[in-house]
């Protein structure tokens, strides 16, 4: 199995209402998406695909609808006052924690026709959360591919 990792970036504000630290407070990131995408063999120019195919679909849909944006969950009591002035923002059924947005991404690249393996969201330097289906390849710790 190949692999091909490519990294995008982009920030968003959050917060977690149920958390019971810190996370709890409106609070942004400046994060990393790593989007693996795996193959059995090569294509014709030798690879699992251009790094390009990786980035166009998925900055335009990271663009459009995560980045420099503020995610809440739906239920959340800001919501009321964001429409009313005008801010962007997005409502999510569920909390807006860096496994769902690795999953939202993972399902964008899925969308987008893209075979991802997996999708890790690096939410600090230290920090990240992954999103991948059975049998995917997964990352070691210096963000490689372990096939």
């Amino acid at each position: 199995m190949y692999s091909i990792t490519k990294e995008i970036y982009f920030c968003y504000g959050h917060r977690l209402m149920q958390h019971p630290g810190k996370c709890k407070n409106l609070h942004g990131h400046s994060v990393k998406a790593a989007i693996t995408v795996s193959a059995s063999s090569l294509n014709q120019q030798g690879m699992v695909c251009d790094f390009a195919d990786i980035q166009h679909p998925l900055a335009r849909y990271i663009d459009s609808e995560l980045d420099h944006n503020l995610l809440l969950h739906r239920d959340d009591p800001l919501i009321g006052h964001l429409v009313e002035s005008g801010e962007r923002f997005t409502a999510l059924d569920e909390p807006p924690t860096a496994e769902v947005l690795a999953r939202m991404i993972y399902q964008a690249a899925r969308q987008a026709g893209l075979p991802v393996s997996s999708v890790t969201l690096w939410e600090t330097a230290s920090a990240c959360a992954r999103y991948s289906e059975a049998d995917a390849p997964a990352l070691c710790e210096s963000g490689t591919v372990v096939v």
